[in-house]
């Protein structure tokens, strides 16, 4: 009786459908996730899903090369994650159960603990970053620095970038664009009539530096407050290919994805001019997204070499050496941020590269726990619905079964 009683319950999980995953069927379950167009992919939330882990079968792209992978050992069994949200406790099914999450990694000490996909996706699906990949192009600058292609964060763009010249972006500092502080006004909402889209449309008709020069004004000086504008890391981007000579990917495949021990080719969206989408646009696996997280969370060292300068990477997400204004609670009503990262309040140093739709790493260095979320939110600005207050109770709950907030 025993034995048929557990033949029973095995062949009831086998037989059992997965549990459902949040709106499935308004984001193209039935019609196997379907891939959408240059027109539908950001927008439509019923093409979101297969969008947003093949946007290189929608736009062009530039390959950045994997080398010898770096080995993510799993742990023997996957512990219980819980955290309270809305004064109840949940576990990670039920996070699972109520964002529209694609894939999640939790990682501690270079071990995952946790590996979960939804809507059919897998371990070999590259997820979009969107704005996550601000942070990539910080690390890039801060390795131009180190290598002296860069002479300093003092110096404006226009340095590197003539053409930028006697405009207001051109007349930044490296160290005001990072720190999205250029003072110029940019209207950035995600309806697709913002100064983002405006932007992105004259971009690809005209290029980066035409499109730059069509913002012509200053609202307040420049270092004197944050305002989040992602044309200011597309002004990262020229400046990166002016100071280097290459394409960020040429840059940062030998001195990045490889060394970090990707065991997958990521890909970085290519604009008209040829330069990457730098603000958005970088494409790789959950899994090799955990290993960028255990390279920042090991303040920038790799395989036993610094891969980022240790000091440039503390200036860039340690909100101590931030100016007051772009600490948190003072930059945002919560986020503090530095050069392209998003940095936690709390006395610990934590913190985030974030895109919108709800992709995220999350780091804490001290606990070397990095936790990977991809998704399709509903919105873009994930803040208009609970996925941010969520997202953030699982983090402050997963830092509670190891440290201290």
């Amino acid at each position: 009786m025993r034995r048929n009683a557990i033949f029973a319950c095995l062949a009831f999980a086998l037989c059992s459908p997965a549990a459902a995953a949040p709106d499935e069927e308004l984001l193209g379950k039935a019609s196997g996730y379907p891939i959408g167009t240059r027109a539908t992919w950001y927008y439509d939330e019923n093409v979101r899903v297969g969008s947003f882990s093949n946007v290189e079968k929608i736009l062009p792209v530039y390959t950045l090369k994997h080398g010898t992978p770096l080995a993510l050992p799993k742990a023997a069994s996957e512990p219980r994650i819980e955290y309270r949200f809305d004064k109840q406790s949940f576990s990670l099914d039920d996070f699972l159960a109520h964002q529209r999450v694609t894939g999640f990694l939790l990682i501690k000490d270079g071990q995952v603990l946790a590996e979960r996909y939804q809507y059919d996706r897998n371990a070999h699906h590259r997820f979009v970053s969107h704005s996550m990949a601000k942070s990539i192009v910080s690390l890039a600058v801060g390795m131009a620095v180190s290598e002296g292609k860069i002479a300093s964060l003092d110096d404006t763009i226009a340095k590197y970038v003539p053409k930028l010249a006697g405009n207001p972006y051109g007349e930044t500092t490296i160290r005001n664009m990072l720190r999205m502080s250029s003072g110029v006004p940019f209207r950035e909402v995600y309806d697709g009539n913002d100064d983002l889209a405006k932007f992105g449309r004259l971009r690809a008709s005209a290029g980066s530096i035409t499109a730059l020069r069509a913002f012509t004004e200053r609202e307040v000086e420049q270092g004197t407050r944050f305002h989040y504008a992602s044309n200011q890391t597309v002004a990262l981007t020229v400046l990166m290919h002016a100071a280097t000579g290459m394409t960020l990917t040429e840059y940062l495949t030998p001195r990045l994805w490889q060394p970090i021990g990707a065991e997958e080719d990521a890909t970085w969206v290519r604009s008209r001019d040829g330069t990457e989408t730098g603000s958005g646009g970088f494409n790789a696996t959950v899994r090799d997204y955990g290993r960028l997280g255990i390279l920042l969370a090991n303040d920038g060292e790799a395989g036993g070499r610094q891969i980022v300068p240790k000091e440039y990477l503390l200036d860039a997400t340690d909100w101590r050496r931030q100016p007051e204004g772009f600490r948190p609670k003072n930059a945002t009503p919560f986020f503090g941020y530095g050069y392209q990262f998003w940095l936690f309040p709390g006395e610990k140093r934590r913190f985030a590269l974030l895109g919108v739709y709800g992709q995220s790493v999350f780091v804490d260095p001290e606990l070397k726990l990095v936790m990977v979320i991809t998704a399709a939110a509903k919105n873009a600005s994930v803040g208009k619905e609970s996925f941010a207050r969520e997202r953030s109770a699982l983090w402050r709950g997963i830092v509670g079964q190891y440290g201290s907030w």
